[in-house]
């Protein structure tokens, strides 16, 4: 009973600890464009070709 004592105000800590994370995070726009990210890894990056002579 005594290890509740200690346990359940470091849940409460470590679930307001991840909800402010969470917060964070919408309200700095990591989760804007997710579909747009997605189809960045798949498209290939076009590269200018110079010659090496110039």
């Amino acid at each position: 009973m005594t290890t509740l004592v200690y346990l359940i105000p470091v849940a409460l800590f470590l679930g307001a600890l991840g909800l402010s994370g969470f917060l964070w995070a919408l309200r700095s726009g990591q989760y804007e464009d997710l579909d747009g990210a997605a189809q960045r890894i798949l498209i290939e990056p076009i590269r200018e070709i110079t010659n090496a002579g110039d």
